[in-house]
């Protein structure tokens, strides 16, 4: 199978990787000293299991690729309105494209059943371009579960986790997961297809809106963000406003805060995403996981005091640092 992985930082270089070892056709699209290095020797990833290396493609010429069977999109939030436009050479007749974004994603109204079908937020995809250049038909959700940091251009840091939920808009069993989810499978990656893709969203989403945010005003660990005495509570009203929002919206979230609560304090001293991001001053992904949740409360008539006055606050921040 054809693979192009777009926006190939930690994540998708590590999916190239496995996927290309595997024998697929795997390009991977990147930028700057990380595209030059794929592009010199290759992927090399290493973690607590041992390293490996692969040789995929490496370019940022979407010409040069082709039409491809899927595109995994897995750049940020924040870059797609940029990316989208330029993903036509790789789409032909039947091209899946496979988005792997971080929180509320900008597909996330299309295709569903119910009254919020069709619904617009400012915050995703307000004037229709992403839609323009990526029908909603092509669209797979996905939610991805691994975590890896670039620890040098080309050098993959993988700290584990192997499973990237998938499930079509509609709920629908169709052919294309099912080869995606096989193809996933001979890369050693678990690819469950899920019949209501956006509860799978919501599960990470809910935990990502609390912490994240948190942790870039506090600088503190995940870890110390939950055993807190203040910042500890605090994350649970977000959580439960977050509940709130995705009920209204017509997701059950199967897990309880308790428990989202003490898997996420087991996973220890870990530095989130977004705290990650503002370290390195790259634009953080306030909009998808935060101000998207905001904006859809007040559609939705949910109060979400505690989690606007955090997502103010992480907001200015962003904007007196210069990295939104």
């Amino acid at each position: 199978m054809k693979f192009a992985v777009v926006g190939a930082g930690a994540i998708g270089a590590f999916l190239g990787a496995r996927l290309s070892n595997a024998g697929h056709d795997v390009a991977l699209v990147a930028r700057g000293a990380h595209l030059a290095a794929m592009q010199a020797n290759g992927v090399r990833v290493a973690g607590p299991g041992g390293e490996f290396e692969a040789r995929p493609v490496a370019t940022d010429d979407y010409e040069s690729i082709g039409p491809v069977d899927f595109v995994f999109l897995t750049v940020k939030a924040h870059g797609v309105p940029q990316v989208a436009p330029l993903l036509s050479p790789l789409l032909g007749p039947d091209t899946a494209v496979v988005s792997a974004q971080n929180g509320l994603p900008w597909w996330y109204f299309q295709r569903m059943d119910g009254p919020l079908n069709g619904t617009k937020l400012a915050s995703l995809d307000a004037d229709g371009s992403i839609t323009a250049a990526i029908a909603p038909e092509r669209v797979i959700g996905c939610v991805i579960y691994p975590s890896a940091t670039i620890t040098e251009p080309g050098v993959v840091h993988y700290l584990g986790g192997d499973r990237f939920a998938i499930g079509e808009l509609d709920g629908a069993k169709t052919e294309r997961c099912q080869r995606l989810a096989a193809a996933m499978k001979e890369a050693g990656l678990r690819s469950p297809i899920r019949s209501d893709i956006r509860t799978d969203l919501w599960v990470k989403l809910v935990g990502n809106l609390a912490f994240n945010p948190i942790s870039i005003l506090t600088r503190a660990s995940l870890y110390d963000i939950i055993t807190g005495p203040l910042t500890g509570p605090l994350s649970r009203l977000m959580m439960e406003e977050g509940y709130a929002v995705a009920e209204a919206a017509g997701a059950t979230i199967p897990i309880s805060i308790d428990k989202r609560m003490a898997g996420a304090e087991k996973i220890g001293h870990h530095t989130t995403s977004m705290l990650q991001d503002l370290e390195a001053g790259r634009p953080m992904e306030l909009e998808s996981i935060i101000g998207a949740v905001v904006e859809l409360g007040d559609v939705l008539g949910v109060p979400m005091p505690h989690t606007r006055a955090v997502y103010a606050c992480a907001n200015l921040l962003a904007e007196t640092l210069s990295v939104n």
